[in-house]
C-alpha cells in the first residue's frame, strides 16, 4: 500500500532523503520552477513522473490544494526504538526524544515534526492508540520535515517510558498545572519529553511515569498553548541547555 504526499516542499524533501517512490504526478502543462526541479530530480533517480489534470491531484491527495504534485512512497517504515537511540550514538550525544501521548490533530503533528526537525530531535515515539499517525496531512504540515526525522511507533506508552528509564534517560512531562518552568528544569542530558494531546494533556498513568513536569508561563487570558508550539518551546529549550558552556547532565539514575 502506498503513502500519499503532496505538496511542492513535502515531495522535494522526500527525494532528497531518497525515500522509495513509486511515482510522482504533477499538473500537465506545469511551468513552475520547483515543480520542474521535482521533475528532474526524480527522472534522474529513475522515478516514474506522470502528468495530470490538477482535478486528478486534489482527487488523489484528497485536498483542494496539492500545489500542482502528489508523490505515491511505499508505506511509511516506522523505526524500531533501539534504531532511534543508535542516531544519538552516532552524534555523540545523549539521547533527545519526544513522545506523544494522545495527539489527534494530524496537523499538529506535522508541525511537532518540523519543530523537532529544527532542535535536532532524534526521534518521535507515537503510540499505535490514541495517537494520530503519519498521515498526509501530517506530512504537509511538516514542510517536508516528515522526510528526515525518524519516528518508532510503540504498542504501550508507559511500557516504553519503563524501557527508556532502564537506558538511564529521564522523563520530562509538559503539563500546564505542574510547579517548575520549562526553562528552570535540567533539559540537557538523556531526556524523553512527553507532549500530551490538544485540550486533554497527558493521561494519568503517563504522567504519573514521568520524572518530573515543566510547565510554560502563561500571561495572557488563555491558559494554555497549542501543543505544537509547547512543544517546541520545549525541544529548542532542552537543545538550548545542550548548547551551553556550563550545561550538566543530571546524575546517572539509580538502579
Amino acid at each position: 500500500m502506498a503513502e500519499i504526499i503532496y505538496g511542492r516542499n513535502p515531495v522535494w524533501e522526500a527525494l532528497k532523503a531518497r525515500l522509495k517512490f513509486e511515482k510522482i504526478l504533477v499538473a500537465e502543462n506545469a511551468t513552475d520552477p520547483r515543480l520542474l526541479e521535482i521533475i528532474a530530480r526524480a527522472q534522474k533517480a529513475g522515478i516514474f513522473v506522470q502528468r495530470a489534470p490538477l482535478k486528478k491531484l486534489a482527487e488523489i491527495a484528497g485536498a483542494v490544494n496539492s500545489q500542482g504534485v502528489v508523490g505515491l512512497i511505499h508505506q511509511q517504515r516506522y523505526d524500531d526504538l533501539d534504531d532511534i537511540l543508535k542516531i544519538s550514538s552516532a552524534r555523540q550525544e545523549p539521547p533527545l526524544l519526544a513522545l506523544l501521548d494522545g495527539l489527534e490533530d494530524p496537523h499538529n503533528l506535522g508541525a511537532i515534526i518540523r519543530a523537532a526537525d529544527g532542535a535536532g530531535i532524534h526521534g518521535l515515539i507515537l503510540p499505535k492508540r490514541r495517537t494520530v499517525g503519519l498521515t498526509s496531512g501530517a506530512m504537509k504540515s511538516s514542510a517536508g520535515a516528515a522526510a528526515h526525522v525518524r519516528l518508532a511507533q510503540v504498542t504501550n506508552l508507559n511500557q516504553c517510558i519503563d524501557q527508556l528509564k532502564k537506558k538511564n534517560i529521564w522523563i520530562a512531562g509538559a503539563d500546564q498545572n505542574a510547579r517548575q518552568l520549562y526553562y528552570e528544569a535540567d533539559l540537557s542530558g538523556a531526556l524523553g519529553i512527553v507532549v500530551g494531546g490538544e485540550g486533554k494533556g497527558l493521561h494519568r498513568l503517563v504522567k504519573e511515569k514521568c520524572d518530573f513536569l515543566v510547565k510554560i508561563p502563561m500571561y495572557g487570558k488563555v491558559n494554555s498553548l497549542n501543543a505544537a508550539v509547547a512543544a517546541a518551546l520545549i525541544f529548542f529549550e532542552a537543545r538550548r541547555q545542550r548548547s551551553a558552556p556550563s550545561a550538566t547532565p543530571p546524575p546517572p539514575r539509580l538502579p
